[in-house]
């Protein structure tokens, strides 16, 4: 419909109805007016438009756009709770060529566009987007709810084909259910893969497979020109290394085709405890290096005394019916506390759902919904240990509240993504500081310890995880943080972006 078959009628902007178009003068949404008995908000009330002349019509939708006052509000958060930058519109997709069409449209009139995970369990009260800083916010745009692409398409040997709203959680089940499982998967597994093939995607296997995006064969992506486009390592490949782990620069993930492994029926979970970092450190690398466990994981608590801080190694090997491997094999020759050596063995299912519980207590106690200053650095192993005692004489209980704090090694030369910028050595440390800080915590100096560990990080020579609530993050943060791959983060921005519409949350361009 052009802008003369619009009808010529007073239209509300703002009201809780569909959107029909873009006030080209007002540079606003123009909606159906409410029905009679309806009160619109303010700004409907204030910011209305007569005549055709000033609308650009949408175009043709299987799903709609809205942009009614709840929904806004609750497109304006994310899990961080600590940034607000509600759009004006939210587009519930009912196929791919919507956001396609949306973005061509936002585009041509120069409207921010971000996809929008909303993550969770399913109840529509939890759903939301996953970042911890407003990485998917779009102040005054459009954000789409990738719920709304959340089919199955196919799970075959090796390889499944999903839309971007599918969570880890229903992929996983699906893959089972065929005797399959995604090879890296997130400890929170109702993340969408779209949210997550944004950033990386990390998780207890990265020491054998890298991060998610590290297993993508291909995927579909919508650019910042609304044009729809299949990429893999041998077709498009630019617009491929651009978005996987590249925050939503250069376009948005609406389908993945994803590598597969074997399902193992059960998963032997052993921890290991040491009150000594050099100690952990070392057997940390040198399980790893040895593969003695198909995960590894590891992370940070107080001890019982409330004095210091114990260390913790989380190893596990999956195996298949009774054949359950060497468990006095498994800790020879390490230094942790042997005394306090616990093993747990459980289905596979139940082991990649472990967090499920966890995640349960914190909602009923009311903490899942506090503000969350998380954040995420990998850190070159010779600068580790002089980070974590740094780290853990600024850190205090406070600081974590209910949370944790995630601390394991990687090999370097799994990262096989270019926009997965990793620190240059062949070994490195993730620190994930997850707090979940108790009711009336400084927010505020939260986020300036963030600030100065990253800083101190840097100066490591570690980087950063794109979700991360870090503030004041400048033009020239992001250009150490990419180092020599700047430029092809800026061509890449210019060529697939150009009217630079896409994902303004991350604040990599601005």
């Amino acid at each position: 419909m052009s802008k003369s078959a619009l009808p010529r009628r007073s239209v509300v902007v703002g009201a809780a109805a569909t959107v029909v178009g873009w006030n080209t003068v007002g540079r606003s949404w123009a909606v159906a007016a409410p029905a009679p008995d309806a009160a619109p908000d303010a700004e409907a009330a204030a910011d209305t438009t007569s005549g055709a002349d000033a609308l650009a019509a949408l175009p043709r939708l299987d799903g709609t756009l809205v942009a009614d006052t709840a929904t806004l509000a609750r497109f304006g958060g994310d899990f961080g709770h600590l940034v607000t930058a509600a759009p004006r519109a939210v587009l519930r997709p009912g196929s791919v060529r919507d956001v396609a069409s949306l973005v061509a449209f936002a585009r041509r009139h120069r409207i921010p566009v971000a996809m929008n995970g909303q993550s969770g369990t399913g109840d529509a009260a939890e759903l939301e987007s996953h970042s911890s800083y407003g990485q998917a916010g779009v102040r005054g745009g459009v954000a789409i709810d990738s719920r709304g692409l959340d089919r199955i398409v196919r799970i075959t040997p090796g390889r499944a084909v999903v839309e971007a709203g599918v969570t880890w959680a229903q992929l996983t089940d699906a893959a089972l259910a065929k005797g399959w499982m995604p090879p890296c998967l997130t400890d929170y597994l109702h993340l969408s893969v779209g949210g997550t093939l944004s950033v990386g995607g990390i998780g207890g296997g990265v020491q054998r497979y890298g991060f998610q995006v590290d297993t993508v064969e291909s995927v579909d992506v919508v650019t910042g020109t609304g044009e729809l486009v299949t990429a893999s390592a041998s077709a498009n490949r630019e617009l491929f290394e651009a978005v996987l782990g590249g925050g939503g620069q250069a376009g948005l993930i609406v389908r993945a085709t994803l590598r597969l492994v074997r399902a193992r029926e059960r998963a032997l979970v052993l921890n290991l405890f040491y009150d000594d970092l050099g100690a952990y450190l070392a057997d940390q690398k040198k399980l790893m290096l040895e593969r003695r466990f198909d995960l590894q994981v590891g992370d940070v608590s107080r001890n019982a005394a409330g004095t210091g801080w114990r260390y913790k190694v989380e190893g596990v090997v999956h195996y298949d019916g009774t054949a359950a491997p060497d468990r006095a094999k498994l800790v020879r020759g390490l230094r942790c506390v042997a005394a306090d050596t616990t093993f747990t063995d459980q289905t596979a299912r139940e082991y990649a759902y472990r967090v499920d519980a966890f995640a349960g207590f914190l909602k009923g106690a009311g903490l899942w919904s506090q503000p969350k200053p998380w954040m995420s650095l990998f850190l070159p192993a010779s600068a580790t240990e002089t980070f974590m005692r740094e780290a853990t004489a600024l850190l205090t209980p406070e600081d974590l509240g209910a949370g944790l704090l995630l601390f394991y090694p990687f090999r370097t030369d799994v990262f096989t993504r270019p926009m997965t910028v990793m620190p240059d050595e062949p070994v490195g440390f993730h620190f994930d500081l997850l707090s979940f800080p108790f009711p009336g915590a400084d927010h505020a100096a939260a986020l300036r310890r963030n600030r100065w560990l990253y800083d101190r990080a840097v100066q490591l020579g570690g980087k950063r995880y794109l979700i991360g609530a870090i503030p004041d993050v400048t033009h020239a943060d992001w250009r150490r943080h990419y180092g020599t791959r700047w430029g092809r983060v800026v061509a890449a921005k210019h060529r697939f972006d150009p009217a630079g519409i896409l994902t303004p949350g991350q604040g990599i361009h601005s």
